[in-house]
């Protein structure tokens, strides 16, 4: 099986990162990672990567004139891996455009809320100040705009009535671990295809019950 090559960005943990190593150290997942890259030397991802016999590079961005600048050194290792998809996974920098068109519909985000809804940094303290009942995780193709692109996967998470930010992200955190893989599986098994700058699924769509919460029952 020909399995689809990953280049991932990191700045920090790297949890979600830990989640897509283990999906592809499953034997029958359609993906491999084949660099991680950092902007951050001390970034606790790339121990995770390391120890996983992936490799690792570091492009410190405050080395650079300006962002493409940056984007480029990155381009190039990447390249160089052979990676065929990019996907950020706590990537704390916004890409240029230039790097997304050079990759166009070849970047992948998670973002911890259901976009477009809670775009930007403070996601989970919109939501907790929104009131809003449900809150959740978004993996979406990128785009030169922040938190924007065709959507892949989403997961609702209930907001708790005493949630603060800590406890919403630890809850969405869970969520995102399990979308990841499943997004980059959807894509690595040629079933997305993007129409209108929206992802179409070949999947059969089934029926589904409506999530509420508070519950009903």
């Amino acid at each position: 099986m020909s399995r689809l090559k990953i280049g991932v960005l990191i700045s920090g943990r790297g949890s979600n990162l830990q989640a897509l190593i283990a999906a592809c150290a499953a034997p029958d997942f359609p993906a491999e990672i084949v660099l991680v890259v950092s902007n951050k030397p001390d970034a606790q991802g790339l121990d995770h990567a390391r120890a996983a016999g992936i490799e690792t590079a570091t492009v410190a961005h405050g080395g650079f004139p300006d962002r493409e600048s940056f984007d480029r050194e990155i381009d190039k290792h990447l390249k160089s891996s052979g990676a065929e998809l990019v996907c950020l996974a706590g990537f704390m920098r916004l890409l240029s455009t230039w790097f997304v068109e050079t990759w166009h519909d070849r970047v992948v985000n998670i973002h911890p809320s259901l976009l477009p809804a809670f775009k930007g940094i403070d996601a989970h303290a919109q939501a907790i100040a929104a009131g809003v009942r449900l809150s959740g995780c978004t993996v979406h193709i990128v785009r030169p705009e922040m938190d924007a692109g065709p959507i892949l996967v989403q997961a609702a998470v209930p907001v708790m009535p005493n949630d603060d930010e800590d406890t919403l992200a630890a809850r969405i955190l869970e969520a995102e671990h399990a979308c990841y893989p499943l997004a980059v599986r959807l894509l690595a098994e040629n079933r997305v295809k993007i129409v209108d700058e929206r992802a179409v699924m070949m999947t059969p769509e089934g029926r589904h019950r409506p999530l509420i919460f508070p519950p009903t029952e």
